[in-house]
């Protein structure tokens, strides 16, 4: 299934456990899937991430055990880490500040108000299927890039570089005839049909 097609799920976690059937009635009123843990360990040993699926997480900051902050970093340090909102019942500006700073995109205070929650997940939802399918374009990227032999990607450079093939043959020291063989097989392997069409891929989904 592609990130277009694919239900977005919502990870909330709230050690009350009407705050989870409020919000999974709100959330699942937006068409999406959603699933509720009473606590950062509960979340950590059962949560099963869709690697296809838009995704963000609505986490509670004060919870016994590992603490919504606690688990924030965690999933950052584990390289898990996804939209993230907020939402506790006594905060503070320092904590609105370090959760804001560790890359939350907002903090609500309880009761929130349900158009700015539903909002804010939309918001959530809508960048983690952006960064889906910019990590999907830069893999695609890698393996068309990965298929080319050493002088191929010395020849994509220089095309991308804006390089004629007279350019090159003198630069890499072949001849004309050897650069548009080259140049063929850039194109076969790259899947392109002209240099246009290379530069725009490049530009569009970068990779080293």
């Amino acid at each position: 299934m592609s990130i277009a097609n694919a239900t977005p799920t919502v990870f909330v976690v709230d050690d009350d456990p009407q705050v989870c059937e409020s919000l999974t009635l709100m959330i699942r009123s937006m068409g999406f899937n959603v699933e509720t843990y009473p606590s950062a360990e509960a979340f950590l040993d059962g949560c099963q991430e869709s690697s296809n699926a838009p995704r963000c997480l609505v986490l509670d900051v004060r919870m016994p055990g590992l603490s919504g902050l606690g688990l924030q970093q965690l999933l950052t340090n584990q390289g898990r880490s996804m939209p993230t909102i907020m939402i506790s019942g006594c905060a503070d500006i320092p904590m609105a500040v370090q959760a804001m700073s560790a890359g939350a995109i907002d903090f609500l205070e309880k009761p929130f108000n349900r158009r700015t929650l539903l909002s804010r997940i939309q918001d959530a939802v809508d960048r983690d299927a952006q960064r889906q399918r910019a990590n999907a374009r830069s893999a695609d990227l890698a393996n068309r890039l990965n298929r080319l032999s050493t002088r191929q990607r010395e020849v994509l450079d220089l095309l991308v570089a804006g390089k004629h093939s007279k350019q090159i043959a003198a630069e890499l020291g072949i001849g004309e005839k050897t650069v548009a063989k080259h140049r063929a097989g850039v194109f076969e392997k790259m899947e392109v049909d002209n240099v246009v069409e290379i530069v725009r891929l490049m530009a569009e989904a970068p990779c080293a």
